[in-house]
């Protein structure tokens, strides 16, 4: 067995691993294209059955609370 793996000069892409890349993200997106519509239908049930709406605090909010003056004077 070798131990030596190609080791990459730095000067230009490693093609091999750019295309093992790519086939792993096609491979990927095969797989879990057909999950979308299941995902999306989780994702509104559970903001329509379990998520509470909790009010987000915004930054201007909690300057024009506290009193301080507006960050531009």
């Amino acid at each position: 067995m070798s131990p030596k793996v190609s080791e990459s000069t730095g000067y230009g892409p490693n093609t091999q691993m750019s295309l093992f890349g790519y086939v792993m993200a096609a491979i990927l997106v095969i797989v879990l294209l057909p999950l979308l519509p299941v995902l999306v239908l989780a994702w509104i049930l559970w903001k329509v059955f379990v998520s509470e709406e909790d009010i987000e605090h915004s930054f201007e909010d909690w300057r024009r609370e506290s009193g301080r003056p507006p960050s531009g004077s």
